[in-house]
């Protein structure tokens, strides 16, 4: 830590992947780096963690900022580095701004105006900052890119504007934006995008079913290389880059440092849950098309599937409001795609970020986290006893 420590964090969206996973990396920190760690959230934390220093605070983003900095102003005065992941999901891009741009401004505003240690303030945006939810977009994504004309539907041009703006009209603290990509993890609520969560609950359906899990997206993507972001990992970068003074007011994409394809991460997560994944017969997405292009609709085949979860939990264990979790619309979009939207990491790279993760281990280790919560049924329940090598 290049900063002077000890630090007070305070750490937005706390019940989200990316907000957990940031709270979880500063607790195996030792208390001389991090004195404090403070945590919010709309919803209370189902299950509060046990380090001393963690304190928690139910704020509303979306609600006035006087109130905010009423709210605040007491518990986060310490508060040295402030780290953004407060997200409200909808899978119409379109209105994703009307509910993002004041999160964020509220928040920026309340901060400015409580915390008068503060150093650094961390926001996370992502892969849609270069329009690869829109369509092909060149690859791999660098952190120079210009901006797409977006017809201001993108919340992230004007998050990272207006940071820019407070900033410097403060003077007083500096800033990092995080971009990830397709972000894996555990969380202990419903998040808007859980990809690999809802692969999950997929294919448990299907063997409950004896049906195989046939890959619902389309031929192009089944073939093609993608990455992700591995919540641990993309906190341990974000809290990096946050504590070292070279790496102030810098813009920093995350992957976990490898690209899989498709065809096989598949194949290989069915084999962990035991159910067959043969190569589909594509029909309805053959080939490549540059708009979304699925298999299989994901949020039309979820409807009437709750009491066969019902019944994967009675004999195996789980949660039966687990199935609720499953982002079928966000899935169908991260599985339909008919373009690569890789990024590259060279930058955190030169600036000398050394993590590097497997991206399958990154998904088997989601799974167990959601496990061992009691959301998922156990590895070794559902293969008889047996864990996997």
């Amino acid at each position: 830590m290049s900063l002077q420590p000890p630090g007070v964090a305070f750490v937005t969206g706390a019940n989200g992947i990316s907000g957990y996973a940031i709270v979880e990396h500063l607790i195996r920190q030792p208390k001389e780096e991090w004195s404090r760690i403070i945590v919010s959230s709309r919803r209370p934390l189902p299950v509060p963690w046990i380090d001393p220093r963690v304190e928690f605070v139910a704020a509303d983003f979306l609600q006035p900022v006087e109130k905010l900095i009423a709210e605040l102003k007491d518990i986060c005065a310490p508060v040295t580095h402030a780290y953004f992941t407060s997200y409200v999901h909808d899978d119409d891009f379109r209105v994703l701004k009307d509910k993002n741009i004041p999160l964020f401004r509220n928040f920026l505003d309340a901060v400015d105006a409580v915390c008068p240690a503060l150093q650094r303030v961390s926001l996370q945006t992502g892969g849609k900052y270069y329009g690869v939810h829109l369509g092909p977009v060149k690859v791999p994504l660098e952190e120079t890119f210009r901006r797409y004309e977006d017809q201001g539907y993108n919340f992230y041009y004007n998050q990272e504007d207006y940071l820019r703006e407070v900033q410097g009209r403060r003077g007083t603290w500096s800033y990092n934006i995080i971009r990830p990509n397709a972000i894996n993890g555990y969380a202990p609520h419903a998040n808007g995008m859980s990809e690999a969560l809802t692969v999950a609950i997929y294919m448990l359906v299907c063997r409950e079913l004896g049906q195989p899990a046939t890959f619902p997206g389309n031929e192009y993507f089944w073939n093609s290389i993608d990455d992700n972001s591995y919540a641990p990992s993309l906190a341990d970068l974000t809290v990096w880059a946050s504590t070292h003074e070279h790496c102030k007011d810098e813009v920093f994409n995350h992957v976990n440092g490898d690209v899989f394809v498709w065809k096989h991460m598949w194949q290989d997560v069915a084999e962990y849950f035991g159910v067959g994944a043969p190569e589909p017969n594509f029909e309805k997405a053959s080939g490549q098309a540059n708009s979304l292009s699925n298999e299989i609709d994901m949020v039309e085949w979820a409807k009437d599937k709750h009491e066969v979860w019902e019944r994967v939990v009675q004999k195996y264990g789980g949660k039966v409001e687990t199935f609720g979790w499953g982002t079928w619309g966000f899935f169908n979009w991260a599985t339909g795609k008919s373009w690569l939207t890789i990024s590259s990491i060279n930058k955190a790279r030169k600036m000398g970020w050394t993590r590097h993760d497997k991206t399958l281990d990154t998904w088997i280790e989601t799974f167990r986290s959601f496990e061992n919560a009691g959301a998922l049924p156990s590895h070794r329940a559902l293969t008889g006893g047996r864990n996997r090598e």
